[in-house]
């Protein structure tokens, strides 16, 4: 009941905000096609991967089904498909850093941004991750994380965070006549930052209207198989008192009789 009332919330939060991170995407892919690959500088730089980043994001609770389950394995997959590299964990979210923590080096922890999620606090980590891709602390950073579908529906996606991968899109690149002030350059290198950071904020506020719409559809589940449990030990409990009962009827009658005989 309490994930129902907060799904609609984190629902319209996220349907709202898809719009436009989707046209930031489209804007920055837009001019960045128009100019030199190099324009993007430490943000697009392709190195060999040695060091790999992993962002999980789970919950900081349980009793949701295989919400949490399904982003483990996936990064463990893919912790796994990188064989001779340092693959480091970055938990957002407490039941996903306690489980891979076992098996992983877990770099950092953010459990309590769920407490007061905004983009200001989320911004902020965006900022460290891309820091540590900079510095070239790590060659890669991928965000996992489960998409918001619908309440019943939650789609586990993998996302290349850091370096910006190449656009690949068959749509033609809009060539309009614009006056660009300042300069299409400028103007690139300040979206990046910003579109990295409502890349990481989206991915999170997915994850947190996932969770409860799993939490919902696990909870009710459950409500309905103990219900229907609780029928069934009902129905052998009275099959049962009813079959004793039958027994000291029996017990009863024979007595009597032999009291008779």
């Amino acid at each position: 009941m309490v994930s129902a009332a907060k799904l609609k919330k984190a629902q319209d939060a996220i349907t709202a905000m898809r719009p436009y991170a989707e046209k930031l995407t489209e804007l920055l892919q837009s001019l960045s096609a128009t100019l030199d690959g190099e324009v993007g500088g430490s943000f697009t730089s392709q190195r060999e991967v040695k060091k790999v980043l992993i962002v999980a994001v789970t919950s900081n609770r349980g009793l949701c089904g295989a919400f949490n389950t399904n982003v483990i394995k996936q990064v463990k997959s893919i912790a796994e498909s990188y064989q001779g590299k340092q693959v480091d964990i970055f938990a957002i979210g407490k039941k996903g850093g306690d489980v891979l923590a076992k098996t992983n080096t877990i770099l950092a922890s953010q459990n309590s941004i769920f407490d007061n999620l905004t983009f200001e606090n989320v911004a902020q980590i965006a900022e460290e991750l891309t820091q540590k891709f900079t510095s070239g602390e790590y060659d890669k950073i991928e965000i996992v994380y489960n998409q918001f579908k619908n309440a019943a529906t939650q789609i586990v996606q993998t996302e290349q965070f850091l370096p910006l991968a190449p656009v690949k899109s068959d749509k033609p690149v809009s060539t309009g006549d614009y006056i660009f002030e300042p300069s299409k350059e400028e103007i690139v290198l300040t979206l990046i930052p910003k579109s990295l950071r409502t890349q990481l904020y989206k991915a999170i506020r997915d994850s947190f209207a996932s969770e409860h719409g799993a939490r919902m559809t696990a909870m009710h589940k459950a409500t309905d198989n103990a219900t229907e449990l609780r029928n069934q030990l009902k129905l052998t409990y009275n099959k049962a008192r009813q079959a004793a009962i039958t027994n000291e009827i029996l017990e009863i009658v024979g007595g009597a009789e032999a009291l008779k005989g």
